[in-house]
């Protein structure tokens, strides 16, 4: 299949997407599925997991790479093009990653960390407010509710397919490369690719 255009910038011929999320939400699945996307439409691409306790509900982040020729996976501060972040406050911690011009999807989900379930600190509010105000117009921030839609399919863990549904709208990547990818990455659970379909095409919607 040709090499499609990613909306890549034009400066580094690379795009960096970060996933960041807790254990459990999918973000390792989601960067599996991306580095098929790229495969398929003839792009070079590295993925590299950095995560914590991600048993016990850990920060948990992926770096996915993918361009003409990609030689490292890290993706450093102020360059990611994309951070797609499925749970609030990870949006928050990760933030500083974003390159100016860039993009990040925000589930609006809060899974409460530790310290907070043990009234030691607070769940901070308003963090796509307070993210906007620090990003001002140097990035475009799109706050979804993932997690709804998941379950409106039938499954809470299809929040990692809406994220990559509403990252989809902002690529030239065509919905069937895409859909077709679903496919193969949930080929081993046939019963579970309808309904990730669903959720991608939700996600679609969700960030027109």
């Amino acid at each position: 299949m040709a090499e499609q255009d990613m909306n890549t910038p034009s400066d580094s011929k690379c795009m960096s997407i970060v996933l960041a999320g807790v254990g459990g939400q999918g973000t390792l699945v989601a960067g599996k599925l991306l580095g098929t996307i790229a495969m398929k439409t003839g792009l070079d691409v590295k993925v590299s997991e950095v995560h914590g306790m991600s048993q016990r509900g850990g920060s948990v982040i992926t770096y996915v790479r993918m361009g003409c020729k990609v030689f490292s996976p890290i993706i450093d501060e102020g360059t990611a093009d994309y951070c797609l972040c499925f749970e609030s406050l990870e949006a928050l911690r990760w933030a500083s990653l974003l390159r100016k011009g860039g993009t990040m999807i925000i589930s609006n989900e809060k899974i409460r960390p530790l310290p907070v379930l043990l009234g030691k600190e607070q769940y901070p509010e308003g963090i796509a407010d307070t993210i906007k105000e620090a990003v001002g117009d140097r990035a475009r921030i799109v706050e979804i509710n993932a997690k709804d839609a998941a379950i409106s399919v039938g499954s809470a863990k299809a929040v990692n397919i809406v994220m990559l549904g509403a990252l989809s709208v902002n690529t030239n990547i065509s919905e069937s490369v895409w859909e077709e990818s679903i496919r193969e990455t949930f080929a081993g659970k046939p019963k579970m690719i309808p309904m990730n379909l669903e959720a991608f095409r939700i996600g679609r919607d969700l960030a027109r």
